[in-house]
């Protein structure tokens, strides 16, 4: 396993449009460049160091179900996981390899489409109150880490800063418009059910996942990454204990470390073990290898 992590990543006559949390956008004239970075978030802070080919499993993931999905919805993709780059990005390849995908030009929907299979996080904190996820009523009884009769479709808003906000579907409807938010909830509901289907024979459960849907000539299009370790709950189905919290599948020796510090949660995140790396970059490649059934 590589020792070098890609933190941060500028390209010398690219210009660069964003640098999010994990990801960097990059303009390409009539489509952009987007390249995973191998940071690492937790409690919404960037820890000082990444984790080696983090950043590889997320776009290669994507690829994958951007391929699987291919049938049920269109996607924003260019450019193939095995096309070669364009000759102006080849001086790059070293940086970019495995980590990018060239991809359309989409208006973002401005709600995040988020599709709950289970009772967890902050669905299973309103639930306690009040038997309610984003205000779609559930039946009484259901413990923590239960599986819904049905998945929901509960949106939320975009924050800039801080955290994004739930809502009704009302209220994404009022955001976005009704026709396309009935669109994308009803294309979150079919993506999240082929894929939980799918995954759950490969051995983990999606207890949760956030989609990206943007408008490209006229049409609601899938976006950015697609039911990876970063953008969902993954929960290995053998270890699948309802009634309790479950162990992350990919970030659990982060906060599990992390939880033993003297740290306040704010930025600046202090420093991960090699230990704490190593096996949470095994975590993410392990993810890659069972939903894939390849090595990456």
């Amino acid at each position: 396993m590589p020792d070098e992590t890609v933190l941060q990543l500028d390209l010398p006559g690219i210009r660069k449009l964003k640098s999010g949390k994990v990801r960097e956008m990059f303009d390409l004239g009539d489509r952009l460049l987007l390249v995973a970075s191998d940071r690492i978030s937790a409690f919404d802070v960037i820890m000082p160091n990444g984790i080696p080919r983090k950043g590889e499993v997320l776009t290669q993931i994507s690829f994958f179900w951007f391929d699987r999905f291919a049938s049920l919805v269109e996607n924003h993709l260019l450019a193939g996981a095995n096309d070669p780059l364009p000759k102006y990005l080849q001086s790059f390849a070293g940086k970019l390899s495995r980590r990018y995908m060239i991809v359309k030009k989409a208006k973002p929907l401005a709600i995040e489409c988020i599709v709950r299979g289970y009772l967890s996080g902050s669905g299973w904190k309103e639930y306690r109150k009040s038997r309610t996820v984003c205000g779609i009523p559930l039946p009484s009884g259901l413990t923590e880490s239960a599986e819904l009769p049905e998945p929901i479709f509960t949106p939320s808003t975009k924050a800039e800063a801080g955290h994004d906000e739930n809502i009704s579907f009302e209220q994404a409807a009022g955001i976005v418009g009704a026709d396309l938010a009935l669109q994308a909830r009803d294309l979150s509901l079919k993506i999240y059910k082929a894929g939980r289907d799918y995954a759950r024979q490969r051995g983990i459960l999606i207890a949760d996942t956030k989609f990206e849907f943007g408008e490209s000539d006229g049409k609601l299009i899938l976006i950015d990454e697609v039911l990876t370790p970063d953008s969902s709950r993954f929960w290995l189905a053998d270890q699948y204990r309802p009634g309790q919290g479950q162990p992350s599948f990919d970030k659990q020796f982060v906060r599990d470390y992390l939880e033993t510090l003297n740290w306040n949660k704010t930025p600046p995140g202090p420093m991960l073990p090699a230990d704490v790396v190593a096996k949470t970059s095994a975590k993410y490649l392990e993810a890659y290898e069972r939903l894939t059934g390849r090595k990456l």
